[in-house]
């Protein structure tokens, strides 16, 4: 069966690690979870770098490892490229000396990836000759990526690979990241505790705690599950798939569908995106508002009947609202006083709001306007 079969256990003074997981065989699944919680320490077990780690790891029905069959495969002969926070690229060797050297790993017969394709995915043709040490760090980390890639990997491991960046750097390089995920036929375990990247980027996201599963599943459910910590705070966001249904060329927006509600927003934040293409958004909770009955007097053009499915307190004065949109999850952050003023109560059916929309298409994200 294609996907990813990992049983893993490994005990270590202060962390015992036990994992049973089954991901796709595409996109990126994030590994996610406090400091200390065994997110790296799995990535190496998968990698065949930790030899205490027992139990049995298959890719896409190729066999790794088993331990009840004594079948161990050295990590060099494990079709993986790995990426860590520091691009450590070769410094006598040049942007292209560096994927060239991935490309050399690979019989050239068993090459899926091309030195083209690798260097028009992360957008680095205009890097080839230069040093390593003429890089910015985004680029140094592209290049990364990259050499990784050229290896053909059947797995691609990426340790918290933004981590060493600042948010203008991270900015450049998630598009690349999303380029990857959505062109490539490459699972990827991706290690963050950045809630913004787990949005972005995560297909699956595997919350771990103590070296156990807490949690497993789609972003678009775990993301909004209550009783997880991504459902909470400032950045807390539902992740929805929609599909472009049209373009309003007079009023320049654009009619996003999903689960049969439709979503107004400004066309420029589409770029170019046709009509049937599906796109990935993100509505974040901190806007959306709601009203007990649709408001016709109202500049707001997105507007969902809702049931509530569960309310917390989020913070001082603010409760999170977990929302239901024809089985789609939603979550909304309001104050306590519009909660206590509203009578609002679990299975309560109301309107939300949807002040502004965060798209993210290829790396290119819009915050609409209030009034959209």
């Amino acid at each position: 069966m294609k996907g990813l079969h990992i049983q893993l256990s490994l005990s270590y003074p202060g962390l015992t690690m036990a994992v049973d997981l089954a991901l796709p065989a595409h996109g990126i699944s994030v590994i996610t979870g406090p400091s200390g919680s065994g997110k790296t320490t799995l990535l190496r077990a998968v990698a065949g770098l930790e030899s205490g780690a027992c139990g049995r790891v298959v890719i896409n029905e190729l066999l790794w490892q088993d331990s009840g069959q004594d079948f161990f495969l050295p990590t060099c002969r494990r079709a993986l490229g790995m990426v860590f926070q520091e691009a450590s690229l070769f410094p006598h060797l040049t942007v292209q000396g560096n994927i060239e050297f991935g490309l050399r790993r690979v019989p050239v017969a068993l090459r899926r990836i091309s030195m083209s394709q690798v260097v028009g995915l992360l957008g680095i043709g205009h890097l080839m000759e230069r040093w390593p040490a003429r890089l910015s760090g985004g680029e140094r980390q592209r290049v990364s990526i990259a050499r990784a890639l050229a290896t053909s990997p059947q797995l691609l491991l990426m340790d918290e690979p933004l981590a060493a960046l600042d948010e203008q750097r991270k900015a450049e390089i998630l598009p690349y990241l999303e380029r990857l995920r959505d062109q490539l036929d490459i699972p990827m375990l991706y290690v963050t505790h950045a809630h913004d990247e787990i949005a972005r980027l995560a297909d699956q996201v595997v919350l771990l705690e103590a070296g156990r599963i807490r949690a497993d599943g789609t972003a678009s459910d775990l993301l909004t599950r209550m009783d997880l910590p991504f459902a909470h705070g400032e950045q807390a966001a539902a992740v929805i798939t929609v599909t472009v249904v049209a373009h309003d060329a007079g009023y320049q927006l654009s009619q996003l569908d999903f689960s049969g509600e439709s979503l107004w927003l400004p066309q420029a934040g589409l770029g170019r995106s046709q009509a049937g293409e599906s796109l990935r958004i993100r509505i974040a909770a901190r806007d959306v508002s709601l009203c007990l009955t649709p408001q016709s007097d109202s500049s707001i053009l997105n507007v969902l009947n809702v049931t509530i499915r569960a309310m917390s307190s989020d913070s001082p004065g603010l409760v999170m609202v977990e929302l239901e949109a024809k089985s789609f999850p939603l979550l909304a952050r309001i104050t306590y006083k519009s909660v206590v003023q509203m009578k609002l109560e679990v299975g309560m059916r109301l309107y939300a709001q949807i002040k502004s929309v965060a798209i993210i298409k290829h790396g290119q994200e819009l915050v609409g306007p209030g009034d959209c």
